[in-house]
């Protein structure tokens, strides 16, 4: 019996059209069902062998995330093949500057509609922003901190 204990192959042994044997290394990572079709990408980009060598030196505490690393790389490798995962990250990195300036705008727009509205005696909130300090005064906390957390982006 094989190590996915149900006596069919592992997705990596099925799509490589192979007996799989007790010990494979992929069949703890690669299931009969969906892991031929996740093995394809793989086999494709890397090559079986690669990818078995690189397993088999890894701890086995680490196999499982390799192999999901792997299919993910894999699977960006199709899609882009000069970049790989790298494009997501720039789209995630230009996500976040966009966010950061409508997050920007939005404070600023707040700011300015708090400090131009009248309260019920006519009066105007014109301290409320510098006093509260939630909208970028001295004690604005989470959302200062977090624009500053993010600044690493920009430079990378």
């Amino acid at each position: 019996m094989n190590m996915t204990g149900t006596g069919s192959p592992c997705g990596a042994c099925k799509f490589l059209r192979r007996k799989c044997v007790r010990g494979c290394v992929f069949a703890p990572y690669f299931c009969h069902e969906q892991g031929a079709a996740h093995f394809a990408a793989i086999h494709k980009v890397f090559g079986a062998s690669n990818v078995s060598k690189l397993l088999a030196h890894l701890p086995v505490s680490h196999r499982c995330e390799a192999a999901i690393t792997i299919a993910y790389e894999a699977q960006a490798r199709l899609q882009d093949p000069i970049y790989g995962c790298v494009s997501h990250i720039f789209a995630l990195q230009h996500q976040v500057v966009n966010l950061q300036a409508q997050l920007a705008s939005l404070k600023e727009q707040a700011a300015h509609s708090i400090i131009t509205a009248p309260n019920h005696n006519g009066k105007f909130y014109s301290d409320l922003s510098q006093n509260q300090g939630f909208l970028g005064g001295e004690n604005s906390g989470f959302v200062e901190e977090n624009n500053r957390s993010f600044e690493s982006f920009d430079s990378g």
